[in-house]
């Protein structure tokens, strides 16, 4: 798996912070039984995937294998 660079990005890194802080206050709240705090925790999970996504689109995400694969494929052309 460390060969693929799966998930080495800062959009992975960051959207996986934000989802265990929410899982780590859903957790505490579901022990303090309040509802409302889990929920709360629940909205930082979705937030840390809307992040992941909103990094990614910006460019520090994976790039896709074909757009990779054109820029290879020019820079052979060019040398």
């Amino acid at each position: 798996m460390a060969g693929s660079n799966h998930g080495h990005t800062p959009a992975a890194w960051t959207g996986v912070t934000i989802a265990i802080i929410g899982f780590c206050i859903s957790g505490a709240f579901m022990v303090m039984a309040s509802p409302l705090g889990f929920w709360a925790g629940m909205v930082v999970v979705a937030l840390g995937g809307v992040v992941g996504m909103a990094m990614s689109a910006a460019g520090l995400g994976k790039q896709k294998a074909a757009s990779r694969t054109r820029q290879v494929a020019s820079a052979s052309a060019e040398s």
